[in-house]
């Protein structure tokens, strides 16, 4: 439903954008080229609609390709307009000066240079936010939990999430994220959701993500829950459609985490070395997706032996304070993407209570990752793709 909310402002904005163009394209060559700018309006028309052309084909090499120009493009449109607009802001702002109003230079030589701006500005920022979305960095927690039993222990944990495994995110880059795992050298490893893009067909190579992802060594194990995004649904430029019909976590994708040795946990608990407990909390989608209602906190962690310490895995960073009220000491979610890109982490740190990092919540520690993927656009801006090392002390 946002998508199609979304779709007349999309090409509002590439209207918009696609004027600016002809006005640039007029001031360079002094004169009117109707067959380039018809031209030109087709090549843009067919970059601009590859999300919705990648949506309507059937699976195969071209939707896939189709799939990652729409997702590189959609990062270099949002810079491309929003400087535009800025330098559009300027413009305006600086002719209603009345000092400067005689000092403004006439002509084309303005606009000209500005364009040059805008291209290589938006060139250099897209080529930046693309490298920098590969790279996987590793943000260090120290936290300390009080436990009589595990008094003097200490427990490594990493924590990653939203690697987004489809068609931005390969077999390559999720052999990457194991490997900075395995350096961590960690006695619990934890997924926090959204593990893969909606569709098990937009998987690169499954067999290979299976063993990249089988090759995680920890002591204790290899955990996961399950996020909004792990559910079997075609999306649109990221986003999903509401349906009368619910959807569900793809049988495949189950089978997959199960031959790599990852244990799901589905508002479920295990006891691990009869030391602490791990809860993984069904994601707060899923009533909306699947109709299957999810745990409350009171519900999930009651029962418990509450003089061990309780780490939660959530998705979403939702019902914080009621996961401290019922006794979890660390609770480590995704979701956010920390924005992703500038300015969407000032978004994200609006809506959400703690958008990404740490947070003390009355005596539970909470910590969000920004995430080791990313979800749309391959490109990360202001942000950073991640793995994040903790290493509980208890007292």
């Amino acid at each position: 439903m946002l998508a199609l909310l979304l779709a007349p402002v999309y090409l509002a904005a590439n209207i918009y954008v696609l004027r600016w163009a002809f006005r640039f394209a007029d001031a360079c060559f002094q004169k009117k080229c109707t067959w380039a700018k018809v031209l030109f309006s087709v090549l843009y028309l067919l970059v601009c609609l590859t999300p919705l052309i990648s949506f309507l084909m059937p699976e195969s090499a071209g939707k896939r390709g189709a799939a990652q120009t729409g997702n590189f493009w959609m990062g270099f449109f949002l810079y491309l307009f929003l400087t535009i607009v800025l330098f559009d802001l300027v413009r305006v702002i600086i002719k209603r000066l009345p000092f400067t109003k005689e000092r403004i230079p006439a002509g084309p030589r303005i606009l000209i240079l500005a364009g040059c701006a805008v291209i290589l500005f938006t060139s250099g920022i897209t080529l930046y936010g693309t490298y920098n979305a590969r790279q996987i960095n590793v943000t260090r927690y120290s936290v300390e939990i009080p436990s009589e039993d595990m008094r003097g222990r200490s427990i490594k944990v990493v924590l990653a999430a939203d690697l987004h495994l489809g068609y931005s995110i390969g077999y390559r880059q999720a052999e990457k994220i194991a490997e900075k795992i395995n350096e961590a050298e960690p006695d619990l490893v934890c997924l926090a959701g959204d593990i893969f893009d909606n569709h098990y067909g937009a998987l690169d190579d499954p067999e290979k993500i299976r063993e990249a992802l089988s090759g995680i060594r920890s002591k204790y194990g290899v955990y996961a829950c399950y996020g909004n995004h792990d559910y079997e649904e075609q999306i649109l430029a990221g986003f999903t459609f509401d349906s009368e019909e619910h959807v569900y976590i793809g049988d495949k994708m189950r089978q997959l985490l199960d031959d790599a040795g990852i244990r799901t946990l589905e508002d479920e608990t295990v006891l691990i070395d009869d030391s602490f407990y791990l809860s993984g909390r069904k994601d707060y989608s899923s009533r909306k997706k699947s109709g299957n209602i999810r745990m409350s906190p009171e519900e999930l962690l009651s029962g418990l032996d509450h003089d061990k310490p309780i780490i939660v895995m959530d998705h979403q960073p939702k019902e914080l304070q009621e996961l401290s009220d019922a006794g979890a000491d660390l609770d480590l979610c995704g979701h956010t993407h920390d924005g992703q890109m500038f300015p969407g982490n000032i978004v994200t740190s609006l809506i959400w209570e703690n958008s990404c990092g740490y947070l003390k919540k009355g005596d539970m520690h909470n910590i969000v990752t920004s995430g080791a993927g990313i979800f749309g656009p391959y490109m990360r801006v202001g942000t950073k793709s991640e793995i994040v090392e903790i290493s509980v002390n208890f007292f």
